[in-house]
């Protein structure tokens, strides 16, 4: 049998596991705090647009593809090619490839936030030192540690990743779950008085967080809300290791759009239960690093003083309700980890022409895995890991850059998918067994649509640094997208060149 036959092989993602890798993947507990902190009550309604015209249309758009291209391994880079050819897929992969790049320098290093408040408290990475090194470079050594773990057990095969993703989907039940029946249970004690006061329809529609008063401000908060549903396009690169594909990647799709949109919206709502946005957010001590924490500690202090704690056991409640909330988002974290370590990684490097790499990195170790690519991937964190960490200010900065050249990054690869779905839809000559767009009106009104929604969200989180006169940010912002185009044109035109196929 050979390397390929044996990735094939071992189909043993089931549609409950999907749920679970697509929830983990997806759904972030800290979202909600963070949109009650910018816009209050007010940011329901954009995580409602959000799903309505973002989610729900490109999650069905993912299915459709997912489906179609089911026994592809190269995931986004397999439907963007089979509909519109390889220059285009290989362009948006890139970009899109380069996004989670930034998210795992970015993350190995903001994980061990939950890790500290769960020992301590509160959050006290910056405090750790170890003999002369300080916090950063403390930090920056676990983050390489870190990335090195993970990418060790992910080349150990799919059911690695898997089984560690389904934990975290499990524990981010739990930490939901909690939430709500001591939210619900809030409400109720209080006579359905909510913290933050409701007071007609302008408290959907005006935030209290000044920073978000203008209408321009409101609308970029549209950013905030398509961010919260991004990495479905994750999933495209796990459909050849289902067990059915062509049944369960669609419906797990549309039950994980419902699940999530409805809980984003609830949750914010719940969050105004027990907290009020200027008695607690507006101290001035919150930021949006340990906003969730802060929050399920007022959460605990709440629900004890309704079941008669004195103020100092309700204290000490909230503490460790902040410490759970700590642990829990550390396993949540770790599930995404091993989800987005291998499976974008995997959708471009296998999905691009074979030949494109020299045979090494391609090649798929006994258990199905692209080890030697991904262990290129870790080296090349770890680099601009270890740079950052030791490399003083200078070096912050340059995460910063790397930081804002991801943001737009991370939304544009959606505008490839969604650009490619209409000559998908009308491409005759692949086989769909799951389509939902069947009229042709429809189809092109939901694509221009979310099309539309994803080119604002764009547009607006560049033009956010122009009229904050932000120079250096709104640079980076707009010349990530534009650097990663120039990176990814350079190289196929290489490969063209290589192979003759330049006109």
């Amino acid at each position: 049998m050979s390397d390929t036959d044996k990735g094939s092989a071992g189909k043993t993602i089931t549609l409950t596991m999907l749920i679970m890798m697509i929830f983990t993947t997806i759904f972030g507990f800290a979202n909600t705090p963070i949109a009650f902190m910018q816009m209050g009550y007010a940011s329901i309604i954009w995580y409602i647009l959000a799903a309505v015209l973002f989610f729900l249309p490109v999650g069905i758009m993912m299915a459709e593809y997912g489906s179609a291209f089911n026994e592809a391994k190269g995931g986004i880079y397999s439907w963007i090619e089979g509909s519109v050819g390889p220059r285009v897929a290989f362009i948006g992969t890139f970009m899109w490839l380069a996004s989670w790049e930034t998210w795992l320098v970015a993350t190995g290093s903001k994980i061990w936030i939950p890790l500290s408040v769960f020992i301590s408290g509160s959050d006290q990475t910056q405090t750790w030192h170890l003999g002369a090194l300080g916090s950063n470079q403390v930090i920056g050594i676990l983050a390489v540690l870190w990335i090195i773990a993970v990418t060790f057990f992910a080349t150990k095969g799919i059911d690695w990743i898997a089984k560690i993703s389904s934990f975290g989907g499990t524990m981010m039940v739990v930490i939901n779950v909690l939430f709500f029946i001591l939210s619900v249970y809030v409400l109720i004690s209080t006579g359905f008085k909510t913290a933050e006061p409701i007071q007609g329809l302008s408290t959907l529609l005006k935030s209290p967080n000044p920073a978000f008063a203008s209408p321009i401000a409101m609308i970029s908060f549209i950013v905030y809300a398509v961010f919260a549903y991004a990495g479905m396009e994750s999933m495209g690169g796990i459909t050849d290791s289902m067990k059915n594909p062509k049944r369960d990647f669609p419906r797990g799709i549309l039950i994980s759009t419902l699940i999530i949109g409805v809980l984003y919206a609830l949750s914010i709502f719940l969050w105004g239960v027990s907290a009020n946005w200027s008695g607690l957010i507006d101290k001035g001590n919150v930021n949006l690093g340990n906003v969730t924490y802060i929050m399920m500690d007022n959460l605990g202090r709440t629900f004890g003083h309704q079941i008669g704690l004195s103020t100092a056991a309700a204290a000490t409640l909230g503490e460790w309700f902040s410490r759970f909330a700590g642990l829990d988002m550390f396993i949540v974290y770790t599930g995404s980890f091993f989800v987005l370590i291998y499976s974008p990684l995997k959708a471009f490097v296998l999905g691009t022409p074979k030949d494109f790499w020299p045979d090494h990195v391609t090649q798929l170790n006994k258990e199905g895995m692209p080890a030697n690519a991904m262990w290129y991937q870790a080296a090349f964190v770890v680099v601009l890991i270890l740079a950052i960490s030791f490399g003083g200010a200078t070096a912050q900065s340059f995460y910063n850059i790397l930081t804002l050249m991801g943001n737009v990054s991370t939304a544009l690869p959606y505008l490839f998918l969604v650009g490619a779905y209409p000559f998908f839809n009308q491409n005759k000559a692949i086989e769909k067994p799951y389509l939902f767009f069947k009229n042709r009106y429809w189809m092109w009104t939901v694509t221009t649509v979310s099309f539309l929604v994803l080119a604002l969200s764009v547009i607006f989180t560049g033009l956010e640094p122009l009229l904050e006169h932000n120079w250096s940010d709104a640079f980076w912002t707009i010349s990530g997208p534009v650097i990663f185009t120039v990176i990814a044109v350079a190289l196929y035109r290489r490969y063209e060149k290589k192979h003759g196929l330049l006109r």
